[in-house]
């Protein structure tokens, strides 16, 4: 045996396994719904052309959404990604890559609870207090997000800044940034809690650097792609920026009833309670996710304050290091007690919002042996490489590596494309031109040379026909592939 391995306590193999367990249980998991047709264009489709295109070095313009992968969000650290593109791409990268970095978290998480908690079970505790929390699973679950990144360069950020370990530090909240440009939201607070609990010149430097590139990431770089620094100002209520300042300074009681509307007390409770509430003892670290669930709650955006969708992933880190750090203000009878509070609290919200194994909550999907995906899955092999497609947005993951392809009904009425709405119900003629629509799944129609088991109302696409103009009625080129109304 290695001797690094026999090195090793319980605990710490404890954690190793509990982090490569949840790793392979959700990419297995989620590479099965993929395969049953359970990804989408929004969001897993669009990443694979967006990052298959960077591989090609093309510029990632993405059909699917009709803007830059980039000016949609600013989400750097996909480059990453891209020499597994050149390997052996596939959907696999994006799902095992979310998987393994959302599992990765927990290792900063023990790590910080040793030097806390001391070396032991109390740390280890911690880690698996991360992994149950319901945020993380869900979040793997949900498609495929950059956001997941987060959770392992966050964490690691937040351990370097309690020991003061300043290179890693730096490298951690570097990554952190190029997830997203609106990371910032949470390495602010981090910067200026280390500028009040650590080294005010290290805090000052990350509040200033976060913001100035959070600035150079929507006004310089997303508005030169798509002509806005961001497409997402709708979602703070009362008219915008600066209609919700207005209100909070002239009728207050406006904003706590919008903040107490809609279940977002509920979801603060979900984000929480996972933990016990056991940082309320020494809130500092936890207050790190304060701004990013401020944030959450106020937006408009239904699916922010909903405790199964990626925005809450970022806030997870603090709160659960935010528990460790309180617990280790505590004396031992009373962090005996803490500990096993935490423990009870993570074991029952998981098993009520999580989409655990062992929850209650277990989301439905096809299995990859489903007449249906296997009906899609022939289709999609004789769809041939480098035609245009457009394809009903389940179908759209398994067809995603080509310089072309869309959401139906885009090109013909444009639905959820370009920057803004005012494309919406148009037809995009120069693209519609070269595609014609494929028939629907149904009993007796030949589908690319075979027939379909069984009717299912499931369009499966569009194919261009090289050398042909888009027709009226049906027609069928030299290699079978069938076409239909438009």
């Amino acid at each position: 045996m290695p001797t690094a391995i026999r090195r090793l306590s319980p605990p710490d193999l404890l954690v190793a396994g509990a982090v490569a367990v949840f790793a392979v249980y959700f990419s297995v998991i989620t590479l099965g719904v993929h395969h049953g047709l359970g990804t989408s264009s929004y969001d897993s489709a669009l990443y694979d052309q967006g990052v298959w295109l960077l591989s090609r070095f093309d510029a990632p313009f993405v059909t699917l959404m009709g803007r830059n992968l980039f000016g949609d969000h600013s989400s750097f650290i996909l480059v990453f990604l891209v020499p597994l593109y050149w390997v052996a791409p596939g959907a696999w990268i994006l799902f095992v890559s979310q998987a393994t970095a959302v599992a990765l978290g927990a290792v900063p998480v023990y790590w910080h609870a040793r030097r806390r908690l001391g070396a032991g079970w109390p740390a280890a505790v911690m880690a698996l207090v991360y992994l149950g929390h319901p945020a993380l699973s869900w979040t793997v679950m949900e498609n495929f997000h950059p956001d997941s990144f987060t959770a392992v360069f966050v964490a690691g950020a937040i351990w370097a800044a309690t020991e003061r370990r300043w290179r890693p530090y730096a490298v951690c909240v570097v990554l952190a940034l190029l997830v997203k440009e609106d990371v910032s939201l949470v390495v602010v607070p981090l910067g200026i809690w280390v500028a009040l609990e650590r080294r005010w010149r290290v805090g000052v430097a990350t509040v200033i650097g976060s913001i100035g590139f959070m600035l150079v990431a929507m006004f310089a770089v997303m508005r030169s792609l798509i002509g806005v620094p961001t497409r997402n100002t709708w979602r703070i209520p009362f008219d915008g920026p600066t209609g919700f300042i207005r209100t909070a300074l002239t009728d207050p009681t406006r904003v706590i009833d919008h903040l107490r509307s809609d279940g977002r007390l509920w979801y603060l409770w979900q984000m929480l309670a996972p933990v016990g509430f056991v940082f309320l003892r020494a809130p500092g670290v936890a207050l790190i996710s304060g701004l990013v669930l401020f944030t959450n709650i106020l937006s408009t955006f239904w699916y922010q304050y909903q405790i199964e969708y990626h925005y809450s992933l970022i806030a997870v880190p603090a709160i659960v290091m935010g528990a460790t750090w309180a617990i280790s203000a505590m004396r031992s009878e009373a962090r005996r007690r803490a500990l096993v509070l935490v423990v009870a609290a993570t074991a029952v919200t998981s098993a009520l919002w999580s989409p655990m194994p062992w929850s209650r909550v277990q989301p439905g999907s096809w299995g990859r042996d489903h007449p249906v995906a296997v009906s899609a899955r022939d289709v999609v092999g004789r769809v041939p490489d480098g035609v245009s497609v457009a394809a009903h947005h389940r179908l759209t993951p398994h067809l995603a590596y080509r310089s072309e392809i869309y959401q139906f009904p885009n090109p013909f009425r444009v639905v959820l494309y370009g920057v803004d709405n005012s494309l919406e119900g148009t037809r995009l003629a120069d693209r519609a031109l070269r595609l014609v629509l494929l028939e629907r799944v149904e009993e007796g129609v030949d589908i690319v040379g075979g027939a379909a088991d069984e009717p299912h109302p499931l369009i499966v696409g569009v194919v261009s026909l090289p050398g042909e103009d888009a027709v009226d009625g049906v027609a069928v080129d030299g290699d079978a592939l069938v076409v239909g109304e438009r």
